[in-house]
């Protein structure tokens, strides 16, 4: 079975997760994010889940600790891509917005995760939200882009194709 790796980013409201679900309805896929074992920490701390400004500053200063303490987000993830191998899935996303942190878990896989930057939606432009995680995630040479500047039933019909196109390329 053919198995990739997808690091996925793009700005907050751009689709991704939607993105997401629409590649689960053609290919059997695990989607997770670096953020995630963050925000069992964050809610520890008083975290209810909001997605304002300031708690997404919040998580992003709070992984930013982790990283430099211990580097837990890509230990954490590179764990799941284990699993991920092992396991039946066809498509592993893996959310990671610091492109220090994609190049990591890009090594982390032997390069075999590819990158693909999601665009389109109310907020694509720089420094709108005041933490580095968010701001910088065009900073970073991506394998491919996706435009999901269209229609609900643009995306089901043009992303498939791009996951099918990166498949491909692991032949």
């Amino acid at each position: 079975m053919k198995k990739t790796v997808i690091v996925i980013n793009g700005a907050g409201g751009v689709g991704k997760d939607t993105l997401c679900d629409i590649a689960a309805k053609h290919y059997k896929t695990t989607n997770l994010s670096t953020i995630m074992p963050i925000k069992e920490v964050a809610a520890l701390c008083g975290w209810a889940g909001e997605k304002t400004d300031k708690a997404r500053k919040f998580l992003a200063d709070l992984k930013a600790l982790t990283v430099a303490y211990n580097d837990y987000p890509t230990v954490w993830a590179t764990e799941r891509y284990r699993e991920f191998l092992a396991g039946d899935s066809e498509v592993f996303f893996m959310h990671i917005r610091e492109p220090e942190e994609i190049a990591k878990f890009v090594r982390a896989t032997d390069g075999r995760a590819k990158t693909l930057l999601i665009r389109g939606g109310e907020r694509t432009k720089k420094s709108l939200y005041g933490n580095a995680a968010d701001d910088r995630v065009e900073d970073y040479a991506y394998d491919y882009y996706f435009t999901n500047g269209g229609t609900l039933a643009d995306a089901e019909r043009d992303f498939p194709k791009l996951i099918e196109e990166i498949l491909s390329s692991e032949s």
